[in-house]
């Protein structure tokens, strides 16, 4: 794997270990990994260029994008008046359920549920309805969906928040799946948000399914939102974009985005963009994913044979191992709170699970080097549990 696994200590850790321990950074959806070269040198190019004012996003931006999801994804017929840029995915996840939503209004979520989301609705006065998802008899987590069809209709929610990949369990939903899902929102007129953030990240040969792609209905019901952020790690650099087909949802998407006077990118993440989405970057994440692999199995094995009383499933997409507790600290008479200290204690950074509404779960961010892994868990072995 030539082109990953050249370590960068840039990860935000919020917390100093005891002395004697290093940080090992597992906590934020960022990667410790360098990103494919041709993101630098398409940013130089462009910053050579003395001139930084106004602009539009220019047609290699939009022609990227499609090249991108025609050969990932298999998308057939996006163009460029689909596409809109973003602030961010969340901004988009705001400027959405502001458009169709009031004040009050309650939301479809799945728990656990990103925490971001959770922002997001208490920030714009919404209510999070969530449909929790259960573990099937293989440890799989799996949608409800005679939960969802009844939350949906007895509380008359018509917008829901779907994460495909999902994020922090990890599931990969299966087209089955998604054809169950987007029926039940047909049933009930809910438009649907859909983040793939995480799309270009698939462990172990699984394959993403657009939601967009399940139907002609899901087509025009779904409003996508993408990033080369977490693929690329561009996350300082700001900018994400829409897929939007429907002409309608479109329109009100576009025109609360633009209501802040604040959605327009920075230059440099444009080219950014462009410099991900090259032949380079397809190669580079097919490496990337590979590598990521080797450190979620790793991982999940390992706690799967050497701790008793954690539960763990595993991911079949994104970075994050999310790990649930409650049979340890019961076990051993300590709260989730001490045993995620203990970890901190040790320079394991790994990020408390209550936010992602799951009170006795943690989740782990794996995205950095193997060696780095093993040391993180040979730390919990000795010194956490």
């Amino acid at each position: 794997m030539e082109a990953i696994g050249k370590h960068v200590d840039w990860a935000v850790v919020p917390t100093t270990p005891k002395d004697g321990f290093s940080k090992i950074p597992m906590w934020v959806a960022d990667m410790n990994f360098a990103t494919v070269p041709t993101i630098p040198q398409e940013i130089i190019k462009r910053a050579e260029h003395p001139a930084y004012g106004y602009y539009i996003p220019t047609k290699e931006y939009y022609e990227s994008i499609i090249r991108w999801h025609r050969k990932r994804n298999g998308v057939k017929g996006l163009t460029a008046k689909d596409i809109g840029y973003e602030n961010g995915v969340l901004g988009c996840v705001s400027s959405a359920i502001q458009a169709f939503t009031v004040p009050g209004e309650k939301i479809l979520l799945h728990s656990p549920t990103y925490i971001g989301f959770t922002h997001v609705l208490e920030d714009t006065g919404r209510v999070a309805e969530l449909s929790p998802l259960k573990k099937d008899e293989n440890g799989v987590w799996r949608m409800d969906y005679d939960d969802m069809d009844k939350r949906l209709s007895e509380n008359h929610i018509h917008l829901a928040i779907l994460c495909s990949p999902h994020n922090p369990c990890g599931r990969v939903w299966s087209r089955d799946e998604l054809e169950q899902a987007m029926e039940i929102f047909k049933k009930n007129q809910c438009i649907v948000i859909s983040d793939e953030i995480w799309s270009d990240i698939l462990l172990n040969g699984h394959r993403h399914i657009p939601t967009q792609s399940i139907s002609e209905d899901a087509r025009n019901r779904t409003i996508a939102v993408y990033a080369p952020s977490k693929t690329f790690n561009l996350a300082g650099l700001i900018g994400s974009y829409h897929i939007i087909y429907d002409g309608y949802l479109r329109d009100r998407v576009r025109r609360q985005s633009g209501m802040s006077h604040y959605n327009s990118m920075n230059v440099l993440s444009m080219h950014a963009l462009i410099g991900a989405y090259k032949d380079e970057g397809h190669q580079w994440v097919d490496e990337l994913c590979e590598v990521l692999s080797d450190n979620i199995n790793y991982a999940y094995e390992m706690f799967k044979s050497s701790y008793d009383g954690v539960e763990v499933s595993k991911p079949e997409g994104t970075y994050m191992l999310f790990l649930y507790c409650e049979e340890y600290c019961k076990k051993y008479g300590i709260t989730i709170d001490e045993l995620i200290q203990r970890g901190w204690d040790v320079g394991v950074a790994w990020q408390q699970g209550a936010p992602f509404h799951d009170e006795w779960g943690i989740r782990m961010n794996l995205a950095l080097p193997l060696s780095l892994v093993t040391e993180a868990m040979d730390r919990l072995k000795k010194f956490v549990f």
